[in-house]
């Protein structure tokens, strides 16, 4: 009978148990069983009857509950199924939607050299932990001179790591901008070729361009915005490990004149370019290389490099 619950109130269900048992009753008999008057009686089997579970009387009869019901429950599943259907539909549609709507907003596409440069201005006035570069020779977007706002993020504690190609730092007055970071607290680093351009500020935010240099002659360049994504944590990992391998970029200062000097030596820039860097005469920057092998007693240039390494003098 647990079935007619929610189809019956508990006065019909205790009504009908009783017709049930007596094999008929009228009003009168049906009131003396359940302790109730004989209108209220007259009542419950009325209602009984227009519910098909009793016959006309009296003397009322019980009815088969699952003629009288089962027509009714059929409808009600059914109606339940189709509800249900009706339900996993509307879910299916939202969470595609969403996932849509979720993809767009982690990615965003943005083109022009204006507009790049404009959103890397604004992923560094934001910052407020770390940034991370790529910064791969011919910028697209600015030239390292002109990245005036890392200046102010530097100076309100954001850390910064960039690693330059090593082309790059023959280029006319970059590495007179990376030297100058460097004294403002940027952790450079360099080596001979990097994949992509890529900016990640905070772990949150990356821009990476989509297109080939203006150099090769492929107008204007797009790039796009990711968000926090496995997108973005590939991108965080890529610069990780190129990270690990680069070698540091370092100052020189007083009781180092020659850390600039061993740096590029050991990125592996020519002596002609490094000497041009410097300032310095071809021949200033063998002899200051030679002394820095007696130094670390080896006779070979392969054997400075390594004990470079070896000594943490970089």
């Amino acid at each position: 009978m647990s079935d007619v619950v929610e189809l019956l109130s508990a006065a019909e269900q205790h009504a009908y148990r009783l017709l049930v048992r007596l094999a008929g009753a009228g009003p009168a008999e049906l009131a003396r069983q359940a302790g109730i008057s004989a209108a209220e009686a007259a009542e419950l089997l009325e209602a009984l009857r227009r519910k098909g579970l009793a016959s006309a009387g009296p003397p009322f009869h019980a009815l088969p509950p699952d003629v009288a019901l089962g027509e009714r429950l059929l409808r009600e599943q059914q109606a339940l199924e189709s509800a249900r259907q009706m339900v996993a539909a509307l879910s299916d549609e939202y969470r595609s939607n969403t996932r849509r709507r979720h993809a767009d907003h982690l990615v965003e596409i943005v083109v022009g050299a204006t507009a790049l440069r404009d959103r890397l201005r604004e992923m560094q006035e934001s910052a407020r932990e770390e940034i991370l570069w790529f910064c791969r020779a011919n910028p697209i977007a600015m030239q390292g001179p002109d990245n005036t706002e890392e200046t102010s993020a530097l100076e309100r504690g954001v850390r910064y790591r960039a690693i330059y190609e090593l082309e790059l730092l023959e280029k006319p007055g970059e590495l007179d901008s990376i030297v100058e970071a460097v004294k403002l607290g940027e952790h450079s680093r360099t080596l001979p070729a990097l994949p992509v351009r890529l900016a990640i500020a905070d772990g949150s935010l990356a821009i990476c361009p989509l297109v080939p240099d203006a150099s090769r002659g492929v107008g204007e360049p797009s790039a796009a915005l990711i968000r926090s994504s496995e997108l973005l944590d590939a991108l965080k990992a890529l610069f990780e490990s190129y990270w690990e391998r680069a070698t540091p970029l370092l100052a020189d200062d007083r009781d180092d004149p020659d850390k600039l000097l061993l740096s590029l030596f050991v990125a592996g820039m020519p002596d002609k370019s490094i000497a041009t860097q410097l300032g310095v005469s071809r021949r200033t920057v063998q002899r200051r290389l030679d002394r820095l092998m007696t130094v670390a007693g080896v006779d070979t240039r392969a054997g400075l490099a390594f004990q470079a390494g070896k000594r943490g003098w970089l």
